[in-house]
């Protein structure tokens, strides 16, 4: 069985996208390692397919050569046949080049593909495709490959044992207020305690899922919905995923938590505003996605540039909880 090196990449989102390279490797034989950073490995260890996690400390942004060197070093004994590399830089390709690994594919992107020896197109701004297809060309894997449904396991069992752990019953809703990239993704903190409350209501209990950043918002939506729960901040993302894997219903903006909830089969309605589902959508058959695309959508800026916000003000907390209601449902 050839053995392969995966170089995850550095977003959770964009890791989950990549499952779908994955299975086409595993369904070919290929054993498959991931070389992940810290804060994604949770992600690739709840995915098929993948054998072996190796975590990276690398930091964003620094060359970490020494790092580099002796993760590569450790690894040139394992008769690795081939890598993956799923970042345009040249920082992705160092570990796989250093640890001597024959065939090393990836994107041209910076510095034309160096120390690559199989490169292919990497997408620009002007031209977003679907990000399974994208990943999957690496193994040129056929259309219907490609967009397959990424896929993440998490054992029934552990999911309740979480939820149980965090306080939460059985019927329950996540909600995930954050987004790293910026503003431009995040719908109103009012509009999600608003479904909060309808939530409510209709009698699930709601939990805000979300990194330490994420706590205000948090709190904020926390106060506009008595009794929901802000575990901003206080799970770790095996937790998150755990839980994820145990709510009836999650709503997100376009984020790492929307596609790891999609990912797990669980009925997941993405907000988007700045982004385009066309290029990075929820994609299960339990999922959908609320865009009202704009003329000025989408954008892809940090903050909107127009001061407005509206691609994401105009999308109201009762569009939402009906079309979250129709996926649970289904």
């Amino acid at each position: 069985m050839p053995r392969a090196l995966l170089i995850a990449p550095q977003w959770i989102g964009d890791a989950v996208m990549a499952q779908p390279l994955v299975a086409v490797l595993a369904a070919r034989g290929e054993h498959v390692a991931a070389l992940a950073l810290p804060a994604i490995a949770p992600v690739l260890r709840a995915m098929p397919g993948v054998t072996e996690v190796i975590e990276a400390p690398f930091r964003h942004g620094r060359l970490d050569f020494a790092a580099r060197w002796h993760i590569a070093t450790a690894l040139r004994s394992r008769g690795y046949a081939r890598a993956y590399i799923l970042g345009n830089n040249v920082k992705s390709r160092l570990v796989p080049w250093l640890a001597r690994i024959p065939e090393r594919i990836g994107y041209a992107g910076e510095a034309a593909g160096l120390l690559l020896t199989s490169k292919h197109h990497a997408q620009s701004s002007s031209s977003r495709a679907d990000m399974r297809k994208h990943y999957a060309q690496l193994a040129e894997a056929d259309a219907r490959a490609a967009l397959a449904e990424p896929t993440l396991d998490v054992a029934p069992d552990i999911a309740a044992s979480v939820r149980a752990r965090f306080g939460l019953p059985a019927r329950w809703i996540a909600v995930c207020p954050g987004a790293e990239y910026g503003p431009a993704k995040q719908w109103p903190v009012e509009h999600y305690g608003a479904l909060a409350l309808r939530a409510q209501r209709d009698g699930y209990a709601v939990a805000v899922l979300g990194a330490p950043s994420d706590a205000p918002a948090g709190e904020a939506i926390a106060r506009l919905a008595p009794h929901a729960m802000n575990l901003c901040g206080h799970t770790r993302l095996d937790e998150a995923i755990a839980l994820l894997a145990a709510a009836s219903g999650v709503v997100s903006n376009d984020s790492g938590l929307m596609h790891i909830a999609a990912a797990l089969s669980r009925p997941t309605l993405g907000i988007y505003g700045s982004t385009d589902p066309r290029h990075t959508p929820p994609a299960a058959h339990h999922s959908a996605t609320l865009w009202l695309h704009l003329p000025c959508s989408p954008c892809f800026a940090r903050a909107c540039p127009l001061g407005h916000l509206n691609c994401l003000r105009g999308i109201l907390p009762e569009t939402a909880w009906a079309a979250l209601e129709g996926l649970m449902r289904d």
